[in-house]
């Protein structure tokens, strides 16, 4: 593998290029992982899940995230919580400040003390919960210079402004319109400080404007690669893990000097989410990280 160009590897204010700065995750096994409901279209209950096979699967995940040099966190799960597993909804953390998700379905609304306690017993010293429908990572991406939004399924444009309030970044909104795509985890992943693949059709027209003037360079996925979920991605700035089928994106990413790593989450896709929905990234305080 070449080394990316200089463009895709930004330096941290110690001077560690981005690619080389390890990243603390959260995560939680899905010990109690089944489809009892549908909230979102990709959920069916009327088929077959196995809770060994998602635990497998999940241990995959977590153990390369942890042989690639990242710290891991493990929050308890919960019975009753199925989707618990999904740790990116839980929560939004920018420079150790945190927003802990308020579910917009009564049947995730427990997850979210679950969230408050962990952050409050672990040394966070701003831990809050969102006033309006906000589902942590799942709609806020972050990058060093601003917070991308997504908005139109799930979370409250007015958890923007709190977020906002509690992180002193701008909030870029991004309007969601494609229901297979109701997280903007799914449609959009952040690849480095400056860099980031989606797909275009996921977004209302506005916001594909906005994504064009931002992010000129963008990695655009195909149709097949979105539904495939290789956009539910985690990158470190250099290794990008995403699900094995999105074969296009991997090509792509390999050619902007990325380390594209496949990684089956198939029975996870079940319920609608695949390596990010399992991975909450702590973003630590870095000096000069603010607007």
């Amino acid at each position: 593998m070449t080394e990316a160009p200089a463009q895709h590897r930004p330096a941290d204010p110690s001077g560690t290029p981005w690619r080389m700065r390890p990243r603390h995750y959260l995560m939680c096994r899905p010990t109690h992982f089944d489809v009892r409901y549908a909230i979102n279209p990709w959920m069916d209950p009327a088929k077959p899940t196995s809770t060994a096979l998602a635990l497998a699967q999940w241990e995959n995940l977590h153990d390369l995230l942890v042989s690639l040099g990242h710290r891991v966190d493990v929050l308890p799960p919960a019975p009753g919580l199925p989707d618990m597993v999904f740790a990116a909804n839980g929560a939004t953390v920018v420079d150790s400040r945190v927003l802990v998700a308020r579910f917009r379905y009564p049947q995730r609304a427990g997850e979210a003390q679950h969230y408050l306690d962990w952050f409050r017993a672990n040394g966070f010293g701003t831990v809050m919960q969102a006033k309006w429908h906000n589902e942590g990572e799942g709609d806020y991406l972050v990058t060093r210079r601003m917070v991308l939004a997504g908005t139109g399924f799930r979370t409250d444009r007015r958890s923007h402004v709190e977020a906002h309030e509690l992180f002193g970044r701008p909030m870029i909104r991004l309007d969601l319109v494609d229901p297979r795509f109701y997280h903007l985890d799914t449609a959009l992943a952040v690849l480095s400080d400056d860099e980031i693949m989606y797909y275009p059709p996921a977004f209302a027209p506005a916001s594909r404007r906005l994504l064009r003037d931002l992010f000129p360079d963008a990695i655009i996925a195909d149709t097949a690669d979105a539904e495939g979920f290789g956009l539910n991605a985690v990158s470190d700035g250099h290794h990008v893990v995403l699900s094995e089928v999105a074969t296009g994106l991997a090509a792509q990413l390999h050619e902007r000097g990325y380390q594209p790593i496949g990684v089956d989450l198939s029975e996870l896709l079940k319920a609608g989410g695949s390596a990010k929905c399992c991975t909450l990234e702590l973003h630590p305080a870095l000096a000069g990280s603010g607007p």
